[in-house]
């Protein structure tokens, strides 16, 4: 567990080269490779017929999970909707997981605070799956199937990812796919630094470029539509201007009596 923490910390100082303007996930093609469904790089040609139909990344590594490594999934899914780092994940314990209200709870992350990790429903039906083969209350979430501890996922991952033919693909690109994403479906970037677990807002500002239509309509909330620039002030005539000010003396009169 040492070492995967040192790893975290690696991934995190790397985090601005490697995502996700180079290759941090599911992303973007940055011009270098050509843009698929999903706006996702295009993945390696392939000579296995059960992956031919699969035209991106993410559906050509979840075609591999399926078929070689299906116990493996709920690791998956949980690391791509949780954007837990590698050691945060495969050392999680039951007690600190509260599937009722739906929310993991970390009392020490990296950068020494806790934090709490809310979960939508896919992390949450995994996690179910997960308690179905584990001892119980207390002992480690994530096991195999005949309940013994898993200790990570290169044994698994780093094939599953050879096989998809994805390239420069990493663990923790599931990590930053997660941040990605949040970040193109408009949510605001101290919300995502809040979920990510960053103690600097600086660590996010690296996937603002992500969310180029959601600065665009906020600062386009500044137009004025031009029927309303254009439109001329009315100007009130004499009798209009007389008939009101003998209402409001009208009205002063009554109040004082």
């Amino acid at each position: 567990m040492e070492s995967q923490i040192r790893q975290d910390r690696a991934e995190d100082s790397l985090e601005g080269h490697r995502a996700p303007n180079l290759r941090g996930g599911f992303q973007p093609a940055d011009g270098r490779n050509r843009p698929v469904q999903g706006n996702q790089y295009e993945p390696l040609e392939t000579k296995l017929d059960y992956l031919k139909h699969c035209s991106d990344e993410e559906s050509r590594l979840r075609a591999v999970i399926a078929k070689k490594y299906p116990e493996h999934l709920p690791e998956f899914e949980i690391a791509l909707n949780t954007g837990l780092r590698p050691s945060e994940q495969f050392g999680l314990i039951w007690d600190r997981v509260d599937l009722k209200r739906k929310i993991i709870t970390i009392p020490k992350s990296k950068n020494g605070r806790g934090r709490h990790i809310p979960l939508n429903s896919v992390a949450v039906a995994a996690l179910r799956d997960l308690q179905r083969r584990s001892s119980g209350a207390g002992g480690p979430v994530f096991v195999n199937m005949n309940g013994e501890p898993l200790r990570g996922y290169k044994h698994w991952f780093e094939p599953a990812v050879s096989e998809a033919g994805v390239k420069d693909f990493t663990w923790y690109c599931l990590r930053h796919t997660f941040a990605s994403r949040l970040v193109m479906a408009g949510v605001d970037l101290r919300t995502v630094a809040e979920l990510m677990g960053h103690q600097q807002i600086q660590m996010t500002m690296r996937y603002a470029h992500l969310a180029p239509a959601h600065t665009l309509a906020a600062v386009e909330r500044l137009v004025v539509p031009v029927s309303q620039r254009l439109r001329p002030t009315r100007r009130k005539s004499k009798s209009s201007a007389t008939r009101t000010a003998t209402t409001a003396f009208s009205q002063s009169l009554a109040v004082r009596s």
